[in-house]
């Protein structure tokens, strides 16, 4: 089948929800329950016979979940994607993808075995001519198809297990904006039930490595498209900003000069039409998004509610944030306290780390001031500051990687909230990636950040900072390897002298610097430490 054929027939299919990989949108792949695809360099499932990978039973996480979600079963996205696929592409080595034909994050070659580290830039350092390309990769993003995913845009039983497949194309820029709401959207119950209390990217441990592998797809899907492998997301630096720097038309769009809630018709975002923003509605008619356009983009940056958000975060909230050392704290939700995921991500206050949902800071604090799309969860990533906010949030849990410098350990195993244990698949990607391995620094998966890389008035304390902490940690283990070390120092120190008393006692004739050969082989030397 064509390749017009096949995109044709995927748009006229129902309305249905996972991203999912085009070659196993199909009642084939959906009643065998398989996703492993062929790669084209050798035409076997995951390249098999190029030793990229093979195709296996998905191993799910059995470790429990925190209370917040009390159901089981009725939800698409529960022990995800073993719903809609058990088995999938298992890649060796460097190898990445649904398919394996891709490389891990930081490496590229035929083979996948040089590595590569892309350099994220503060989005005013960029040039002109940079800055323009930008904003046009985007542009091009909204407008290009996507060539290796589609959206479904009903639950699995909708889809009558498998036997409908319910499946629609979408562009490149719409697929993240689809993939946002989709791990955020509430829980159909049936009837005109929902249940709210759930989000597989937000409000837990997950939310910061989630949004890392976000934006590291986000990055690869617009180096495809547009052939520049060196393509990195730019960030912006909000600490202390009194206004929405990046909104005029020059950047990200400015206002419209007759009404403020939309953007000047100068700026070429002015004409993008967003998408999964109506959840009251989808929720009434127990319906999915289906990237249905929904009208322009909107924003009023400032014009919020100031008792919930006064102003944008400044520096000494991010440098508060950055101190706390706990990653995660109680129950690891949005109610957590001293934790430093919960007070980036904005419901706890970035002054004192007590939780407050009554108000937004760091994180939230930015989708609360933009006062339009930015501020609804799940239809947020429509507006393109989007990139620019989350790039520079995960740069801030990339310092606090840096600084404490945590073992993976760290990141809760067990009792977090249903999709964010650690060895929990991320909702909705395939291939399949698991909240604990992006719990790492970024250079490890190839990209760092420019402000980074500067020399900070902070840099020794940071470098000292986790040693401290370590040390914190085991004292008493050291003043009690002190003690004892001083205990046998003592004891050896009051035999050898009761030894030598002897022997000056009884053989003065004897010469101490002399040593026969056979004495010499026997002498061992031995430290306290």
């Amino acid at each position: 089948m064509s390749l017009f054929a096949m995109g044709f027939l995927l748009v006229i299919l129902q309305p249905s929800a996972g991203q999912f990989p085009r070659a196993c949108a199909n009642t084939q792949s959906l009643l065998r329950k398989e996703c492993c695809p062929p790669w084209d360099g050798d035409g076997s499932p995951c390249g098999e016979l190029s030793s990229r990978g093979s195709c296996q039973n998905i191993l799910l996480s059995l470790a429990p979940l925190g209370p917040q979600f009390p159901f089981s079963g009725v939800d698409d996205r529960e022990d995800w994607p073993s719903v809609f696929y058990n088995r999938t592409c298992k890649c060796k080595g460097n190898f990445m993808g649904f398919n394996c034909g891709e490389c891990k994050f930081g490496f590229s070659g035929v083979n996948c075995t040089e590595r590569q580290l892309r350099t994220r830039r503060n989005i005013f350092q960029l040039t002109t001519s940079e800055k323009d390309k930008f904003l046009a990769y985007l542009n091009l993003a909204k407008n290009t198809p996507s060539q290796n995913y589609v959206i479904a845009t009903g639950t699995y039983s909708q889809m009558n297990n498998g036997s409908n497949p319910m499946f629609r194309n979408i562009n490149v820029y719409d697929l993240f904006v689809w993939m946002h709401y989709y791990a955020s959207r509430d829980t159909l119950l049936g009837g005109s039930n929902v249940w709210r209390d759930i989000d597989f990217a937000h409000e837990a441990p997950g939310f910061l490595p989630w949004h890392r592998v976000f934006l590291l797809m986000w990055e690869r899907e617009i180096q495809k498209i547009t052939g520049d492998e060196n393509f990195t997301i730019p960030y912006w630096d909000w600490r202390d900003a009194e206004d929405c720097v990046v909104c005029t038309d020059e950047y990200m769009g400015g206002r419209h000069p007759t009404n403020p809630n939309l953007l000047s018709p100068a700026s070429f975002f002015s004409s993008w039409q967003v998408i999964c923003t109506r959840s009251e509605e989808y929720n009434s008619q127990q319906a999915l998004c289906n990237a249905t356009s929904e009208g322009p983009i909107l924003r009023n940056p400032g014009n919020n509610d100031k008792s919930r958000t006064p102003r944008l975060p400044s520096s000494a909230e991010v440098e508060f944030c950055l101190s706390l050392t706990q990653y995660e704290s109680g129950p690891m939700d949005k109610m957590a306290n001293y934790s430093f995921r919960n007070t980036l991500e904005g419901f706890a206050d970035p002054q004192t780390a007590i939780s407050n949902i009554s108000q937004s800071g760091l994180h939230n604090a930015l989708h609360i001031y933009m006062n339009g799309s930015m501020s609804q969860v799940q239809g947020s990533a429509n507006d393109p500051i989007f990139v620019l906010h989350h790039a520079f949030v995960d740069s801030i849990f990339e310092r606090w990687l840096r600084r404490h410098r945590p073992m993976l350990e760290v990141y809760p195993a067990a009792n977090a909230p249903i999709g964010h244990n650690r060895e929990n698949y991320m909702v909705p990607f395939i291939p399949l990636y698991r909240n604990g391995e992006f719990f790492k620094s970024s250079r490890e998966l190839g990209y760092d950040y420019e402000y980074l890389q500067e020399p900070e008035l902070d840099s020794f304390q940071d470098f000292l900072t986790p040693y401290l902490e370590q040390a914190r940690q085991i004292w008493a283990w050291l003043v009690g390897a002190a003690v004892v070390g001083g205990i046998i120092t003592a004891v050896l120190t009051g035999l050898i002298l009761a030894y030598q008393k002897k022997r000056r006692g009884t053989a003065s004739e004897i010469q101490p610097l002399l040593v026969e050969s056979e004495d010499y082989n026997n002498i061992s030397y031995q430290s306290n430490f």
